[in-house]
């Protein structure tokens, strides 16, 4: 029946067929109007993280701002007058910008050591650099040697200083991020009533619109505070930095990309197929095919409302090599059978063709699909996104390809312009067929050879989450990571919070030396008048000290820092007493600067600020956070429940041991459904385990490859496995099915090979060819797990497809699945 119908609609109506399909082409491109990208920070965070939750509860409770950092390097020195006037001017223009709240800069700190009077009144009547009467240099030596200020708003040679601009708080993206994670949490924990699931769904479209309000605001507001720099470029070197700014510029890089790749991609799929059929027609109908399937599925998205990310990028240079894959064998099937059977007309031509590879090309679009979809249990939005839409896509690109190419064909290929140049035997493939039947050891031992060198490279494995490193050298996300990690005290942030139970023997012993202080304020203060006690104050130095030792870490920022500042302005260590007075005396401009970021008297707690140096080459930040916290427990003697790592740092890295672990669970389903789908379409155990063992063994040497060369993998290249078996497994379909319905004719297994080397060997041969130099198309990503992503996907497809063209039939000979050759074809 199925196939009557398709008969009637390709066949027999092509035109109706080619309606149809201009039809949804128009469709898509009005949907393609609400295409949408998402390069926020959010985008690539465990969904439901019980990390990300506490550390928006710790943003809450000490505070937290967007900012961007300008790193400052001036011709002249900081002392001279020119480099201050310079800098004043450039914090001035910065503050004009309506989205800017404030501007930290070195000529805004305030220098305590510039004069004699009482430690209060020094705070009370603090001067900066900018001080018109101040001592310059004695102000500067203050502040290149404050535990505070150094590596945060100098460097340690005085030659660098970083400008902080906050930005002001979205109050609209909170609300909705507030709201989300509301929806969320309740699903999570006691599901959504069918009413609050129609709400959340509308709810969702909102945020959404507004997300994409807030990109387009966030890319206005960096181009105005680029403008600004370029005018002060002359006197000084400014490079930005800041997570509004990475967001905007990979916005950009993803822009890029797709139109890099696509426009790449399309330009080789017309050379190789200029290169394989020498027509126009030949070139342009299979073009079509890729084309239209292309923007049906970009007018999808824009429908369903998914957005690419870095992630899913590449998803149009996919769907065009893939799609073409399946055109090149349809077509080639196609001029086969008209070489073969010049007695068909071309209706029956074509109809024959899109029977035969029917079957194989689904099977090879389920096998891909399945590695896909591996991608789901990720559990991170942007991967989990890419996996369906990888899926959605190459099931329009299955329906496009047996729909429009077939209606092509019947409508405009004719006899007389019919080249059937590519299939005539290939050198390439007649080689690799010879080879197969004449070196059996060779074969067998060098595949021996590589599943030891995979199994040693696989045990050499790590996965890392290096943030810097994911860019090229010459990008201004890298040069400016790069400059706060060198100068300003590192780039990734991480908190450690100590929490301090208050126990009432503790108390009772406390409030013996507090009998003497008169309350001044009922609520808060007078809790503070007994919490800044010795006791906390030295845990909080002494942790400070041990993060400061670590040479994975820049700065170390806590209340330790400004207690020694004070210590020191003081001349002796200052006892509880005197912390709770100093604590209640110091200006609440002060207060809210330097001490309510680091201890929160309402929560008996204490945050330490420390940055990582991303660029460290060493770096391992899952042992690093392994380490921190198995010292402050064996090292520092605090109880377990006596701190908490939180921070940008543990959710990154939750994020890829979440992925390795799903991944690695992943690819044993995914091998484990590739096989089982060959035993359906073969319903041969042993010719399904000869099916799969090439690509296995390709995906497996890839991986051993990564391993040896100490490449970590990462959120990109950790995915290759699995997609590389989905994608490599379709050749071997082709390859054994078409060895089937050869052998039923030839009855001679040497002879069967031949066949299939000249046939359907020279179409995996066109087809390895175009996919393994699309994905080379990736290596002109600014984004370098990409260029991983394609170069080692490249190099498993080359790998794959030798397997098929050596191995694989070598596997056949041996085993013959087939059963044995007798004297008459059957």
């Amino acid at each position: 029946m199925f196939t009557s119908i398709y008969k009637k609609l390709v066949i027999d109506f092509p035109k109706v067929t080619l309606l149809f399909l201009a039809i949804l082409i128009g469709f898509s491109f009005y949907h393609a109007k609400n295409f949408n990208l998402d390069a926020s920070s959010d985008a690539l965070l465990l969904e439901g993280d019980p990390d990300l939750k506490y550390l928006r509860k710790i943003n809450e409770t000490y505070g937290s701002k967007d900012f961007l950092v300008l790193t400052y390097t001036p011709v002249s020195s900081f002392v001279e007058k020119e480099t201050i006037l310079n800098l004043q001017l450039l914090k001035s223009k910065i503050e004009k910008l309506s989205w800017v709240d404030s501007v930290i800069t070195v000529i805004d700190v305030p220098l305590l050591k510039s004069t004699d009077e009482g430690l209060m009144e020094r705070l009370k009547n603090y001067k900066t650099l900018a001080y018109p009467e101040i001592d310059r240099k004695r102000g500067f030596d203050e502040i290149i040697n404050s535990p505070i200020y150094k590596n945060y708003v100098i460097s340690e040679d005085g030659k660098t200083s970083g400008i902080v601009v906050y930005l002001k708080k979205d109050e609209r993206l909170a609300e909705y991020i507030k709201v989300k994670d509301k929806y969320f949490n309740q699903s999570i924990e006691t599901g959504l009533s069918k009413k609050e699931k129609i709400n959340y769904k509308k709810f969702l479209n909102e945020y959404e619109k507004y997300k994409n309000l807030y990109n387009i605001r966030n890319h206005q507001n960096i181009a105005e505070i680029r403008d600004v720099i370029s005018k002060y470029g002359e006197n000084a070197k400014i490079h930005l930095g800041g997570i509004p700014m990475i967001a905007d510029d990979m916005m950009s890089y993803i822009k890029s990309d797709i139109v890099v790749f696509g426009i790449g991609v399309f330009i080789f799929i017309i050379l190789t197929l200029w290169f394989i059929f020498r027509n126009f027609k030949w070139v342009v109908m299979p073009l079509l095919g890729c084309a239209t399937s292309v923007i049906i599925m970009v007018g999808l998205l824009g429908l369903i409302g998914w957005k690419v990310t870095v992630i899913s990028s590449n998803f149009i240079a996919l769907m065009l090599i893939l799609n073409m894959a399946m055109n090149i064998h349809v077509t080639v099937r196609f001029l086969q059978l008209k070489k073969e059977f010049p007695q068909l007309t071309k209706e029956e031509a074509v109809f024959e063709a899109s029977k035969k590879m029917m079957l194989p090309i689904l099977y090879t679009v389920l096998t891909t699909i399945c590695a896909f979809l591996s991608l789901v249990f990720s559990g991170i939005k942007p991967i989990i996104d890419f996996g369906w839409m990888m899926t959605l896509g190459l099931i329009v690109s299955l329906l496009v390809t047996f729909l429009l190419l077939p209606s092509l064909l019947n409508l405009f290929s004719s006899k007389d312009e019919i080249d059937v140049k590519d299939t005539e035997k290939s050198f390439i493939t007649s080689v690799l067929g010879s080879f197969a039947k004449n070196n059996k050891i060779l074969i067998f031992g060098s595949t021996l050879l590589i599943v030891i060198f995979s199994i040693v490279g696989i045990f050499k494995l790590e996965v890392e989450n290096s943030f810097i490193n994911y860019f090229d050298k010459e990008t201004e996300i890298y040069k400016g990571m790069k400059k706060i990690d060198d100068d300003l005290g590192g780039t990734t942030p991480l908190n450690i919070i100590l929490k301090f139970p208050i126990k009432k023997k503790e108390i009772k012993e406390e409030n013996d030396e507090f009998d003497d202080w008169e309350d001044e304020n009922e609520a808060n203060e007078d809790k503070a008048k007994y919490w800044f006690t010795r006791d906390k104050m030295d845990k909080i130095i002494k942790v400070h000290d041990y993060l400061d030792s670590l040479p994975e870490i820049g700065k170390v920022l806590s209340f330790g820092s400004i207690l020694r500042v004070a210590e020191d302005l003081n001349n002796k260590e200052l006892q509880s007493l005197e912390i709770a007075v100093l604590y209640s005396k110091i200006p609440e401009s002060i207060k809210k600067e330097i001490i309510t970021p680091y201890i929160s008297v309402d929560e008996d707690e204490a945050r330490i600020s420390v940055r990582i140096k991303d660029s460290l080459k060493d770096l391992r930040r899952n042992d690093l956070i392994k380490k921190i916290n198995s010292d402050l427990n064996t090292k520092l003697g605090l109880d377990r429940d006596e701190y908490k790592l939180a921070g940008v740092l543990i959710l990154f890295n939750n994020l890829l041991q979440s992925l390795f672990k799903s991944q690695i669970l992943t690819l044993g389903i995914v091998m484990l459904g590739i096989f089982l789908m060959f035993l359906i379409l073969f319903r041969n155990i042993v010719l399904a385990s000869i099916g799969v063992v090439p690509n296995f063994i390709a995906a497996f040497f890839i991986l051993g490859i990564i391993g040896l060369l100490g490449i970590p993998l990462d959120m990109m290249t950790i995915t290759i496995a699995a997609i590389t078996i989905g994608i490599a497994v379709d050749n071997s379909i082709h390859y054994i099915y078409r060895f089937k319905e050869e052998f039923k004719k030839i009855n001679d297994y040497n002879k069967t090979l031949d066949r299939c080397h000249s046939t359907v060997g020279v179409a995996i041969l066109n087809t390895s060819i175009t996919i393994v130099f699309g994905f080379s198309i990736l290596v002109l990503s600014n984004f370098i797990p990409t260029i991983y992503f394609g170069v080692f996907t490249g190099i498993a497809m080359m790998l794959a497809m030798i397997s098929v063209l050596t191995l694989l039939p070598k596997l056949l000979l041996v085993y013959k699945p087939f059963g044995e050759e007798s004297d008459k074809p059957v």
